[in-house]
């Protein structure tokens, strides 16, 4: 029986040449979806900064895979949360990436509510309404 060490880098069986990854590192194909996420708010963050800079530098954004729950927890799976600072530590904005990710049906709208989820917690965090963070908001209820 043939043991595989990890790392080692071999021929494959029809000796074909080395097995290797099939596309760059940097290629956005070769990123997980974790990465791929954690760029979607990013550049949220980012264009949120762009209009609310003042207002949101202390505030740390953060991606966490899933809420921290009971058990015997009943009820929807949060999105996100808003935790306040104090004076050592910022206020913090989390987003939960496993149940953003359930609950959008596609790259358009997991972007989308990734978007709205964002601008109702800094909506929320300033004490204004999510249209007043961004006009291009579109509340869920229309």
């Amino acid at each position: 029986m043939r043991s595989r060490v990890a790392g080692v880098r071999r021929r494959d069986r029809h000796g074909r040449g080395l097995r290797g990854p099939l596309t760059p590192p940097q290629a956005p194909v070769s990123r997980t979806r974790a990465e791929r996420f954690a760029d979607l708010v990013e550049d949220e963050v980012r264009r949120l900064g762009a209009r609310w800079g003042r207002e949101l530098a202390r505030v740390e954004f953060t991606v966490e895979e899933v809420p921290p729950v009971e058990p015997s927890f009943e009820g929807p799976v949060p999105l996100g949360q808003t935790l306040p600072g104090d004076g050592a530590r910022p206020v913090r904005i989390t987003v939960y990436r496993r149940p953003v990710e359930a609950r959008a049906a596609g790259e358009t709208e997991l972007a989308r509510l990734v978007r709205d989820l964002l601008i109702e917690e800094v909506a929320d965090l300033l004490g204004i309404s999510p249209e007043s963070v961004d006009p291009s908001y579109d509340s869920p209820d229309d």
